[in-house]
């Protein structure tokens, strides 16, 4: 019987039996090519990334808040000393991460404590070299704004704030100024 539809008066039934016999049966080839299908299929899905829910969140199309979704690296900080010069800045290191239910929090070390900040910056946002805060966040297209909404802070003076930031998208990097006028200074993010 191997191989072949056994009639009953239940067609599905029969069919089920049919099916596991010929796979315990000693059909073994049809198996294997079976489960070489299966895992190929798997294999394509992961390498593509199209199994992946973040694959979505790395597209360039969509609103801009689904552009910001997803966890971003620091990748360069442009500052205004106090000389009034900008200063491109690598060596920081940082993450912001924007969650699709509206929650944000940023994270970002300057490599040391010791160094004394040269920036002029009307804000304190960091304490000791580093600055952290978290809370929630709303985009305005039209502006082309990000507020984060500060509800926790390291900076305490931060808390109950909100930090409106002017964004852009350019060749993959999410970045963002300050938008008041007193403020100067640039990030870069990069999808991790």
């Amino acid at each position: 019987m191997k191989g072949k539809i056994v009639t009953t008066k239940d067609a599905k039934g029969a069919r089920r039996k049919s099916w596991a016999r010929r796979f315990a049966g000693g059909g073994g080839r049809d198996m294997r090519t079976t489960f070489g299908w299966i895992l190929a299929a798997v294999t394509v899905l992961t390498l593509t990334g199209a199994s992946s829910p973040q694959s979505a969140e790395k597209s360039d199309t969509g609103s801009a808040k689904e552009k910001l979704i997803g966890a971003w690296r620091l990748a360069w900080e442009d500052e205004q000393g106090t000389d009034g010069k900008m200063k491109h800045i690598v060596d920081h290191k940082g993450t912001i991460v924007y969650t699709r239910d509206g929650h944000m929090s940023v994270q970002i070390m300057l490599p040391s404590t010791d160094a004394p900040r040269d920036v002029d910056n009307p804000v304190k946002y960091d304490q000791g070299g580093y600055e952290a805060y978290y809370g929630s966040y709303e985009v305005n297209e039209q502006a082309h704004t990000v507020t984060h909404h500060v509800q926790g802070s390291l900076v305490r003076a931060l808390v109950g704030k909100d930090l409106t930031r002017v964004y852009r998208f350019s060749d993959g990097l999410l970045i963002l100024k300050s938008s008041r006028p007193d403020e100067h200074w640039t990030i870069a993010w990069e999808r991790y």
